[in-house]
């Protein structure tokens, strides 16, 4: 566990090195290069052969397919309290992201011409569900499902036997997804990205993987579009003389057991005495959890505190870490002037009882968040992202009358003649 003072004479660039993100080394962008160009050449027999070779399964190319029969089975088998559950979660996510539906519009300009926007849904993404990680199911086909995406359609990895958990078939079909396949890794995302026998490629993908699904996506980005790069998860908590130790501890190990060993955990507290009491409080709680050796490993390297003399020195660290998600565990009053000020965090909980796993299941907005500081130019998953937009303009003559001169203008400072006599052809001149 790092401490750290503000004060301290070094403090930005320790906090600016714990920050950093290693790039992916060449040893694995070959890797993925390689395994992607296997499933572009190689279809479904190379996705067999990657499967084999890298995760140890063995399936023939015409199992690869889940089928929508798979999944309800799997609800109905699924005991009642887990089904309801999903359907909660489902139902939260919807109602969450039906406020920010986009609206198609029209209105008029200065000109008098008719202007606007349209926006449709995408036709076919691709979701990208780590294993048994059935909330990301419900956290990205529920808002394809709102957006309208007539083709939703889920890669996961399976098992040796090539199982899929029921959970992860349950949510799927209570989702709606449409189509999906028991396969992972670097080849889900080179069949998302360049089709592979019956798999059509996908317009867009979704979700979040390792190291090498990360880097996968990114040597996809133009094939197809990409939602965001997160990495391992982390958690910023701002905390006070007010906070519960026993709570900001147990959120705090919440994030570091994900298990892949670089999650980041941050602490920023305006009383000494109270990191003392939450960092006992972990010690404690860590002994009874069953992840602790993954979480014992994130604490060693993964966790920074940093002792803060005023809520604005707090700010600025935020703003600099720009977490996936952010704890406000102060005082109440305080809560409003930290919203305002904090700029860059992806999901940002309030108060004692707003727990971060509220946010990973049930809250409602997406748990698929910006990660490794992007926060500070990207946004979490929203419903937007399943869709695509059209501007629209309509001129008739008078309005095209009152442009011109602009138009004309332009085409003069630029030296685009053909685009002022494009407009001035239509108007007699």
């Amino acid at each position: 566990m790092a401490d750290l003072a503000y004060s301290s004479r070094s403090f930005w660039d320790r906090l600016a090195v714990f920050c950093s993100a290693a790039e992916a080394p060449q040893a694995m962008v070959d890797t993925v290069s390689a395994v992607l160009k296997e499933v572009r050449e190689g279809g479904p027999a190379g996705i067999a052969r990657a499967l084999k070779r890298i995760d140890g399964v063995s399936l023939s190319p015409d199992s690869l397919p889940i089928t929508r029969a798979e999944m309800k089975a799997a609800a109905v088998r699924l005991p009642k309290a887990d089904r309801a559950a999903i359907k909660e979660a489902v139902a939260s996510v919807t109602e969450f992201h039906r406020h920010a539906l986009p609206k198609s519009w029209t209105a008029k300009n200065t000109h008098g011409a008719t202007i606007g926007e349209r926006f449709y849904p995408l036709q076919r993404v691709g979701l990208y569900i780590p294993r048994d990680l059935v909330s990301t199911v419900v956290m990205t086909a529920a808002l394809a499902k709102l957006a309208g995406v007539p083709e939703i359609v889920a890669f996961t990895p399976c098992n040796v036997d090539g199982e899929v958990s029921d959970g992860c078939l349950a949510a799927m079909y209570e989702s709606g997804v449409t189509e999906a396949y028991r396969f992972g890794g670097i080849m889900a995302i080179g069949a998302m990205a360049y089709g592979a026998g019956s798999i059509q490629p996908v317009l867009k993908t979704y979700g979040p993987g390792n190291a090498y699904v990360v880097e996968a996506k990114r040597q996809v980005f133009g094939s197809i579009g990409v939602d965001l790069l997160p990495g391992p998860s982390e958690l910023l908590v701002i905390v006070d003389d007010s906070a519960d130790g026993q709570f900001v501890a147990a959120d705090l190990l919440a994030q570091a057991e994900h298990g892949s060993g670089r999650e980041k955990i941050f602490l920023i507290s305006l009383s000494k005495d109270k990191t003392k009491e939450i960092r006992a409080a972990m010690r404690a709680q860590m002994k009874s959890l069953s992840r602790k050796e993954a979480i014992k490993q994130v604490i060693d390297s993964g966790f920074m505190s940093v002792i803060v003399d005023t809520y604005e020195q707090a700010v600025e660290v935020a703003n600099y870490v720009a977490p996936e998600h952010m704890e406000l565990e102060v005082e109440p009053r305080q809560f409003g002037k930290l919203v305002r000020s904090i700029t860059t965090a992806g999901a940002i909980m309030q108060g004692a009882w707003s727990a971060t796993a509220l946010g990973d299941f049930v809250a409602g907005p997406s748990h698929e968040l910006p990660t490794g500081r992007s926060g500070r130019c990207f946004s979490g998953l929203q419903i937007s992202d399943f869709m695509r937009r059209s501007s629209l303009v309509k001129y008739n003559e008078r309005a095209l009358r009152k442009a011109a001169p602009t138009v004309e203008a332009f085409a003069r400072l630029e030296g685009l003649d053909g685009h002022g006599r494009s407009v001035a052809v239509r108007l007699g001149d």
